[in-house]
């Protein structure tokens, strides 16, 4: 009896402290036509303190919805394009030697920012990817002898191009793991293509972006979306999910045995999780439900799941195993 007041407590705090989310996607609906599942994706990431990494062909809007979230946020925004010449020094910055004071002083890079988009991650070498994704783990970054914090709320956001592979360094399992979020980009429907199409041919007559919610607001809910309860049920149906990506067999499906050369990690487990608690956040929810966690298990086990030879040659993608296992372990 008394779970159930503190249940109802918690869900009447939290349908308080998420009032501000309605108004971001008002905000942000003012410049995004559709796109709707990104930018819930990307709202994830900013609610529960994940990277997300984006998947789509050119011109679907990925670099505007970032920007656009930033300035309804009002935080630092910064764009870095990735080639294959880029240098470590041009993410995290370096030391600058000033002759009139004959020292060395520090300039830092664009990765002190808020919302950093990497647009096309692909393009540039392992080691220019590595320093930026240590930054994303840490975040931290050490120029010369000086380590400086990172800027809280402090979210990475990649994209990549799923089809043009010649001349781009795929990020190595290991290091794509640490994106919360994957998340694949389609295209819009008619309608929504029909009043990009009016907008942009309008000579871009965009309404203009208010900022509308504080970086403080969102390292509070941050705070917030960690106490949303989630019962013990929905704990073990989190880890039957990660597990049968692991051994498939045990839990009834032995022909996906062959299909998988590698499940998700504990990361996946911990990322499940939390996007779960943000997802019923976002929903204005006090608790965990088991369709929270099928909402963004797709997003969150995509790209931590390795595919065998056989399942490529079969066609078999990441998304088929997922929808298999979550069609197979029992709901609670």
């Amino acid at each position: 009896m008394e779970t159930s007041v503190d249940i109802q407590a918690l869900n009447e705090k939290i349908y308080i402290e998420s009032a501000f989310v309605e108004t971001l996607n008002e905000e942000t609906a003012k410049v995004i036509v559709g796109q709707n599942h990104m930018i819930e994706r990307l709202m994830l990431g900013l609610l529960a303190g994940g990277h997300v990494l984006l998947e789509g062909l050119p011109g679907l809007a990925k670099t505007l919805a970032i920007k656009t979230l930033s300035t309804a946020v009002d935080a630092k925004f910064s764009r870095i394009q990735f080639t294959p010449d880029l240098l470590p020094a041009d993410i995290i910055g370096t030391m600058i030697y000033n002759p009139n004071k004959n020292e060395f002083t520090v300039r830092k890079g664009p990765i002190f920012a808020n919302f950093i988009l990497a647009d096309e991650i692909n393009r540039a070498p392992a080691k220019v990817q590595s320093a930026l994704l240590e930054a994303m783990q840490e975040r931290q970054v050490t120029i010369g002898k000086t380590t400086f914090k990172l800027d809280e709320p402090f979210l990475v956001l990649a994209t990549q191009n799923p089809i043009e592979q010649e001349g781009t360094y795929p990020l190595p399992e290991a290091q794509i793991d640490r994106f919360m979020l994957k998340v694949n980009i389609s295209y819009p429907n008619k309608e929504e293509e029909r009043i990009i199409m009016r907008q942009n041919i309008l000579g871009g007559a965009f309404e203009k972006i208010n900022a509308v919610v504080k970086p403080e607001d969102i390292l509070k809910a941050r705070k917030t979306v960690r106490e949303v309860y989630m019962d013990e049920k929905i704990e073990k149906y989190i880890i039957d999910i990660v597990f049968a990506t692991r051994s498939p067999e045990e839990y009834g499906m032995p022909d996906l045995k062959h299909m998988i050369s590698y499940g998700g990690s504990p990361r996946a487990s911990i990322n499940l999780a939390l996007a779960s608690k943000a997802y019923a956040f976002l929903k204005r929810r006090g608790y965990v439900i088991p369709a929270d966690v099928r909402e963004v298990c797709k997003d969150i086990l995509r790209h931590r799941i390795g595919l065998t030879y056989e399942a490529e040659a079969e066609n078999i993608s990441q998304e088929d195993i997922v929808e298999k296992i979550l069609n197979e372990v029992p709901v609670p």
